[in-house]
């Protein structure tokens, strides 16, 4: 009998172990990319290049952007996940990642993240110009050696200056059109920029628990939640200004500040809002600080859709 229960699962087993194993090899690696951090930022990157070019940008140099701002993307999160394989066993919200559950080796990690970045870099020195390739392997060079293995741990400043490696899509759009940059790209840089920290603040704000078990300082860690907000606020009110500092610098339509406007505004209200329920006794997951953490996601893909649309109109 146990002679033929051994056979048994032998033959089954090359038959539906396998592919699973495989398939499930092949998705661990793909979720070392962070696909949906990725999808933020391709959201910045396609809608510069329709400013850009003014209009609808050349086909064949959109598609390689994307693909290969795609893979750059990829090389960064992987290495990030590398770097941060000890920490995020500890975090909750990501200790489903693939190196914290060892669906995939930390060797293989880092070589695929490796392979991502020289192809990425590689792919726009062929299809764009170089100065889109030095940008993206800038970029990821930034956040991996700058961001992940120095800033995040060391300070609360760290998604500030971090942030920057994020900021970069938006270079590496406008010098794919037009292989130089200029003062557009650099006003939709400092509006990502300063985006980022009451984007990432009010996440973290949910999930402090889990960075200060990780000892990571993010600011909601080591601050009162008054000081978060009211910093928020601050970056908040430098974003919409920003955004708006688009108009005169690009000779946009009317169409853009007044969307822009009526955007900022309703960010602007959301991020006042946390600041009421705290004025009103309400702490911790009470303030709902996730309320502004998806409005904030919301905003950025708004506002950059209607960087896309604007020269459209012209």
């Amino acid at each position: 009998m146990t002679v033929l229960t051994n056979r048994q699962a032998a033959a089954r087993s090359p038959q539906v172990e396998a592919p699973r194993s495989i398939g499930m090899i092949v998705k661990a690696y793909i979720a070392l990319t962070k696909p949906r951090i990725i999808e933020l930022l391709l959201i910045t990157t396609l809608p510069v290049m329709f400013l850009a070019a003014g209009g609808l940008p050349p086909l064949w140099t959109s598609v390689a952007v994307m693909v290969f701002g795609t893979l750059s993307a990829g090389s960064a999160n992987a290495l990030n996940c590398y770097v941060d394989r000890d920490i995020d066993q500890k975090m909750r919200r990501t200790r489903r990642r693939p190196l914290a559950r060892h669906q995939v080796s930390p060797r293989g990690a880092l070589i695929f993240g490796i392979v991502l970045g020289i192809l990425s870099t590689a792919g726009l020195w062929v299809t764009t110009n170089g100065l889109a390739a030095l940008l993206s392997l800038g970029a990821i060079l930034f956040y991996v050696l700058v961001y992940s293995m120095i800033l995040k741990r060391r300070t609360a400043q760290n998604i500030v200056w971090g942030g920057i490696a994020g900021c970069m899509p938006v270079m590496i759009g406008w010098a794919g059109i037009t292989e130089r940059l200029d003062w557009a790209p650099l006003v939709l840089f400092g509006v990502v920029f300063f985006w980022t920290p009451p984007h990432t603040w009010t996440l973290a704000m949910r999930y402090k628990e889990d960075y200060a078990a990780a000892k990571v300082p993010m600011l909601p860690v080591v601050a009162t939640e008054r000081r978060v907000i009211m910093e928020s606020i601050a970056y908040t009110w430098a974003t919409v200004l920003c955004s708006l500092a688009l108009w005169p610098v690009a000779g946009t339509t009317l169409f853009y500040p007044v969307v822009a406007a009526v955007l900022g505004v309703m960010c602007l209200w959301e991020v006042h809002r946390l600041l009421g329920r705290l004025n009103a006794g309400k702490t911790g997951v009470d303030l709902r600080p996730m309320r502004f953490f998806h409005w904030s996601n919301a905003y950025l893909a708004l506002l950059f859709l209607t960087v896309a649309i604007d020269p459209l109109l012209a």
